[in-house]
């Protein structure tokens, strides 16, 4: 465990915990620095994030060993069909031989919450964690509950399987600062995973015995209060709006992002900036987070999506286009 300490985390200090919580994800994720990085950027930014790649490239492992590097409460639910609102939130019942009612508090009360496969469970199920991701409570009964802090939920889908799946709401998907995609790994890498995960072991279960607990859920809440006192140049912060307003008026997209889309991009700039040992955003920072915080924003117009066009295409033309702060 790192020491805890009453003030601030320095800048410098905050880039070397958050370096040394990505090099204890990668002893059970193998490859995928990018991804994992971002994963981590969102942790630093107090933000949530949507995972999207084909199955068995990772998703789950990769959630659970960052939950393993700082001794929080980890909870993972299953989405499916039947899942209902109670089964996340948790419910009311009244207990007979107290006579009384009892509150019975589900698995979204943790510190990093897995929604795995989120688009499997009808949009009534879904909607159970827009509370909870804007506002951090769950209401039940009427009664408003606070979950634990700091709160991140990571949640997955595939891309590829349509079938028996409910595609999110454009108000929920808004709610998350980064969409990432995790794509197949390089052929190194791919062999370096073959070897590990078959190297002596029975089956296939995901292995995070190498994984270190080096930081707590203090230390994460001092990170995350580190990031959001990163410089802002004002000619920057106009640069995130004119990023996020041009996705609004841009060819081929139906719909931008809005307001939020802005904020997003100034969070996971500072991130970015902290990750990288500054004290000050720049706007590479900014144009490195834009695809991630910008492309689940995006809603096509039908004829670039049978033209086979895609929000990323889009936003590599905006980024070309649109000027940045040359100072």
């Amino acid at each position: 465990m790192i020491e805890q300490t009453q003030s601030a985390y320095s800048i410098e200090q905050a880039a070397g915990i958050v370096g040394a919580v990505k090099a204890q994800v990668a002893k059970a994720v193998v490859g995928q620095g990018v991804v994992i990085e971002q994963i981590l950027l969102a942790l630093v930014a107090a933000g949530h994030v949507l995972v999207e790649g084909v199955p068995g490239l990772g998703k789950t492992l990769l959630a659970r060993a960052v939950a393993k590097t700082f001794e929080g409460r980890f909870t993972r639910i299953q989405f499916t069909p039947d899942l209902m609102p109670t089964d996340i939130t948790g419910h009311v019942i009244y207990d007979i031989k107290q006579e009384e009612f009892k509150l019975h508090r589900g698995p979204i009360f943790t510190h990093l919450l897995l929604a795995d496969e989120i688009n499997r469970a009808p949009a009534k199920t879904q909607s159970a964690l827009l509370e909870v991701m804007q506002e951090r409570q769950v209401s039940i009964e009427g009664r408003p509950l606070s979950v634990p802090s700091p709160f991140m939920a990571i949640a997955t889908q595939n891309p590829i399987e349509q079938e028996g799946t409910y595609p999110l709401p454009e108000a929920q998907v808004d709610r998350f600062l980064l969409k990432v995609l995790i794509d197949y790994p390089s052929d190194s890498e791919e062999i370096e995973l073959v070897g590990a995960v078959t190297g002596g072991r029975v089956g296939d279960v995901l292995d995070v015995s190498e994984v270190e607990p080096i930081i707590g859920a203090d230390d994460v809440l001092k990170l995350q209060r580190a990031a959001a006192n990163v410089r802002l140049d004002d000619e920057v912060a106009a640069y995130a709006v004119r990023l996020a307003r041009a996705t609004r008026e841009w060819p081929g997209a139906r719909f931008g992002a809005g307001p939020r889309g802005g904020i997003a991009l100034v969070r996971a700039g500072r991130a970015s900036a902290l990750l990288n040992g500054r004290e000050f955003v720049i706007p590479d920072d900014l144009k490195t987070v834009a695809k991630p915080v910008l492309r689940h924003r995006l809603v096509l117009e039908p004829e670039a999506e049978l033209d086979g066009q895609t929000p990323d295409h889009l936003l590599d033309g905006l980024l070309e286009q649109v000027e940045a702060p040359r100072r």
